[in-house]
């Protein structure tokens, strides 16, 4: 495997689920549990990087943690944010810029009942005159065009996609965290039984609304070696930002994921078959379908065929969102740093019942807006 000289020494989750939490809290909860995961101390941190507080989020969050850093980014790009993150703290590091870099980000939308499911849109933008005039729910109805295009086109159903859910819930069900644990399992007439909300996504399909979120630190691969945890390898990472409307978008089967996952494996020297664990946003039932077509983990059109016969379910040919994703784990707004989470913890071998055996390569992949941003990285360790 190649590397990038550049590793990941902590991460934690906040308290998820239903906090009664303020942003700040939640923020500070993962950012202190994350370092004590690593053996350092806010105090060693001199690169930052967050979003979701405000318009000036890093630099927020950088004085109510009372430090100065040399370092920062407040990227907005929905739930991919978190993997661009990776890749631009991994090259500060490399550049000299930052020694130790945080990556956070946590919501309260639950308690606070703040998700919202529109925005602004500026006049005379292509959202505003070909979309806004239709009242989508934002990005629900959105993700059920590309959801109705796909069963079109590929000739796929909804029971196959449902398989989806039924996975996650699966994997759920072996996570103390995850949202629906303890919930039950859920099934494909489950899926499809529940109220529809944008033909063809029923509540099923989509996401979880809850608080929470989470925290990577991350230094050079030479200091890591000192430092309490196994250090888990940046290997590579890659990124495209492909539309802010899907006025604009030829094919909404297609994805910009293709470009990312391939810079990604490129720059680690692998192939999608030599990884282990995949984490990939679950905003939606269709997001897994049409990001998995798109690591080239199968062919156009072929994913639900793929899924079936739990192949991904816990024990199944492909470990996919092992904590239970955004479908049954925790969906706080901007999932993206659960999955870098997740999936440094598998690497280390650190997750019990729901732990995949001998893993030592992980992709983590984020999709931010409407099909808009795609960021992968690829994550490993030497065993």
């Amino acid at each position: 495997m190649n590397g990038t000289g550049v590793a990941v020494v902590g991460v934690a989750e906040s308290d998820l689920g239903v906090t009664d939490q303020p942003i700040l809290g939640l923020q500070t909860q993962a950012i202190t549990r994350a370092l004590d995961d690593a053996g350092l101390a806010l105090r060693d941190v001199d690169g930052l990087a967050t979003t979701g507080i405000s318009r000036f989020s890093a630099t927020q969050l950088a004085d109510w943690l009372g430090i100065q850093p040399k370092w920062t980014d407040s990227t907005f790009a929905g739930g991919s944010a978190y993997e661009m993150y990776v890749a631009r703290a991994a090259q500060a590091i490399r550049a000299g810029q930052a020694e130790t870099v945080l990556v956070s980000f946590a919501s309260n939308q639950r308690s606070a009942r703040s998700r919202s499911l529109g925005g602004v849109v500026e006049a005379h933008t292509p959202e505003a005159q070909f979309e806004t005039p239709y009242a989508p729910l934002y990005p629900l109805s959105y993700y059920a065009m590309a959801a109705q295009r796909y069963l079109h086109e590929f000739g796929a159903t909804r029971d196959q996609l449902a398989e989806i859910a039924v996975a996650a819930r699966e994997w759920a069900l072996l996570n103390p965290k995850a949202f629906r644990y303890g919930a039950g399992p859920l099934t494909v007439e489950d899926v499809l039984a529940s109220p529809m909300i944008s033909s063809p996504l029923t509540t099923a399909d989509c996401c979880l609304v809850t608080d929470g979120g989470g925290a990577v630190v991350l230094t050079s691969s030479e200091r890591a070696r000192d430092l309490r945890r196994t250090p888990v390898e940046v290997l590579g990472y890659g990124e495209r930002t492909t539309n802010t409307s899907m006025t604009a978008v030829d094919d909404l089967t297609l994805t910009g994921a293709v470009g990312s996952s391939a810079d990604a494996l490129v720059r680690a020297g692998l192939s999608i078959s030599d990884i282990d664990v995949i984490e990939v946003y679950d905003s939606f039932t269709i997001t897994v379908a049409l990001t998995l077509e798109a690591l080239g983990v199968c062919g156009r059109g072929e994913a639900l065929d793929f899924i079936q016969d739990g192949r991904i379910r816990p024990g199944g040919q492909l470990p996919l969102n092992t904590n239970g994703g955004g479908l049954s784990y925790c969906h706080p707004g901007q999932y993206g740093v659960l999955l870098l989470v997740e999936a440094v913890r598998q690497l280390r071998g650190e997750c019990g019942p729901r732990q995949v055996a001998g893993a030592r390569t992980a992709l983590a992949h984020g999709t931010g807006g409407i099909l808009s941003t795609h960021a992968t990285v690829i994550l490993g360790v030497d065993r």
